[in-house]
């Protein structure tokens, strides 16, 4: 792999580049490495196993249990 310098950056730009890491927990490296495959190549697209993986455990199932609607009989009789 290839070193990248940048110079000259201005000091919000970092300071905001170290925010933005540490939101993340990773480091300005990481991050700036980050930004720069996102600006330059795109995001990377999750698989369909990736994407359910990532949904959070939350809930019961019994929260999404069928409610019998009674209503819809009455509008055919």
């Amino acid at each position: 792999m290839a070193n990248l310098l940048v110079r000259n950056v201005e000091d919000e730009i970092v300071t905001a580049l170290k925010a933005r890491a540490g939101q993340h927990g990773i480091s300005a490296e990481e991050e700036h490495r980050r930004i720069l495959q996102q600006a330059l190549l795109g995001l990377k697209k999750k698989s369909f196993t990736e994407a359910l993986k990532a949904i959070p455990n939350v809930g019961e199932d019994a929260d999404f249990a069928r409610v019998q609607d009674d209503k819809a009989d009455d509008v055919f009789n």
